[in-house]
């Protein structure tokens, strides 16, 4: 899997900081405020504010960490940047700066979550948050389990669009979605094959 794919949603980096300790619901207690803050106060200084602090915690993180911000913006810019033009023409600058800034802000912080804990441990929260589906015949371990898998299936899709990508680039052929959506749904479903047999092999789901 791509290194660049994973640290664009968040791959977990070891560490003994204060951010990596820290208990995961106080993390997500952060990501919930942050984002709050953002939606009721849209003016750029809780923007920017709320994005500085953010920067601040991965660089008590560490600096591998710290290092990982950037990951977003090296293919998400232009994103961000049609967002802003397009929102500073509709409504003002100061509001793009506002929605732009809180937007990244609550991004990176809910990355830095994956970041600075292990894949264990969010299981086990999500695992403990979805308990009350108990009640209604649920099984929170099955829906910590599809959590997991989408959270991996999403860089290996992105990996393989990026390898057929370059294997077309290397024959010279343009780069046509439609030429390259027949291989990615092959990809796809292959990976979702191979998921679904190691689950059955594991007695996790049965195969019909």
């Amino acid at each position: 899997m791509s290194a660049n794919h994973q640290m664009l949603l968040g791959h977990y980096l070891p560490g003994t900081s204060l951010i990596h300790r820290a208990p995961l619901l106080a993390k997500y207690l952060v990501v919930l405020i942050i984002g709050a803050a953002v939606l009721i106060f849209r003016i750029p200084a809780v923007g920017i504010g709320t994005l500085l602090f953010g920067v601040g915690l991965f660089a008590l993180a560490g600096p591998r960490v710290l290092r990982a911000w950037v990951a977003p913006l090296r293919q998400l810019w232009w994103i961000f940047a049609i967002l802003g033009i397009y929102q500073a023409i509709l409504n003002s600058p100061l509001f793009a700066l506002s929605l732009i800034s809180g937007m990244l802000a609550v991004i990176q912080c809910g990355r830095l979550i994956l970041l600075t804990t292990t894949q264990s441990a969010l299981l086990d929260g999500l695992e403990a948050a979805a308990a009350p589906v108990r009640f209604i015949g649920g099984n929170p371990a099955t829906i910590a389990l599809a959590v997991a898998l989408m959270l991996r299936s999403i860089p290996a899709i992105a990996t393989s669009v990026q390898d057929l990508t370059d294997a077309a680039k290397a024959r010279d052929i343009k780069r046509n979605p439609a030429i390259l959506a027949a291989p990615v749904v092959i990809n796809t479903v292959a990976y979702a094959q191979r998921t679904a047999d190691a689950l059955a092999a594991r007695g996790i789901m049965e195969r019909n």
